[in-house]
């Protein structure tokens, strides 16, 4: 077990990568309103992750973003999102940045809706902002493939260089079967803290997720399914999808400088494999 120190002006403190502290199970059992992953269930310092999950005959939710800034990505059915006097039409994949201090009213659709929320507090106030999954696609700076024979997988940036914020970012890699992602092993613990929401993995399918500082005796091993989560403090994370089946995830990050550290694909890569680059090149470009 290793402990993670975290300082900032008013306080130090230390975090490990465990199972208790890093793996959050089921999180896409529950309906309604419900927040899965804070600073104090978790090893993280400014990401949260909840999910919203409405039935057609549910009533129209309301909330405040409050203090943080507010991803919601459409993992199924459809909603209507209402923000700053103006109404999107989310479906699958389409994300809406919102930006702190907003009201939000959700409307699910005769399908339902389950919408992933990702925030994080920050002082700076950016403009609402929506990004079709379908646009993400056409993009070959937010929508690539990364990775060679048995680590390729499928790439799109939906929330990155492409909208204005202070931290967040987001997006949703999809797999080859049985293949590895998140290859080569890399690390962005100076900059990013991340978590994985493991999609679209109907049984049987599973994967495995690595969390680990020393190769040789990984603080993280678990197996993961469908609405499982597991948080990157630190330390490389690549995975494995089981044969026969894919590893999908949803990620999401936070920077822990607002604004500075808000980069994707600055990565460390495991020394004995950085001669071949990231893979995530095409991101930066």
């Amino acid at each position: 077990m290793r402990n993670i120190m975290f300082h900032d002006a008013n306080h130090t403190m230390a975090l490990s990568i465990t199972s208790e502290s890093c793996l959050i199970r089921g999180t896409h059992g529950q309906k309604g309103r419900t927040r899965w992953l804070t600073p104090e269930t978790a090893a993280v310092r400014h990401l949260h992750y909840g999910r919203i999950i409405l039935d057609s005959s549910a009533e129209p939710l309301e909330f405040s973003t409050a203090g943080h800034e507010t991803g919601l990505i459409c993992l199924r059915g459809t909603a209507a999102v209402d923000v700053a006097a103006n109404r999107f039409s989310l479906t699958r994949y389409d994300a809406l940045y919102i930006p702190r201090d907003s009201t939000v009213l959700i409307t699910p659709s005769p399908e339902g809706c389950d919408l992933a929320e990702i925030s994080a507090p920050v002082s700076g106030a950016y403009p609402v902002q929506f990004v079709p999954f379908a646009a993400v696609r056409q993009n070959p700076g937010l929508h690539f493939q990364a990775g060679g024979p048995n680590c390729r997988r499928d790439l799109n940036i939906l929330i990155g260089k492409n909208v204005e914020a202070g931290r967040i970012l987001a997006g949703v890699t999809f797999s080859e079967p049985g293949n590895w992602t998140s290859w080569p092993p890399h690390e962005h613990s100076a900059t990013l803290e991340e978590a994985y929401l493991y999609i679209d993995m109907p049984a049987p399918a599973w994967g495995l997720q690595l969390v680990y500082t020393d190769p040789r005796e990984p603080e993280l091993v678990a197996a993961v399914r469908e609405g499982d989560c597991v948080v990157m403090p630190e330390g490389f994370h690549p995975n494995v999808a089981a044969p026969g089946g894919s590893i999908n995830f949803l990620w999401m990050m936070a920077a822990h400088r607002e604004v500075t550290d808000r980069e994707f694909g600055a990565v460390n890569v495991q020394p004995e494999y950085a001669a071949a680059g990231s893979g995530l090149e095409s991101a930066r470009k």
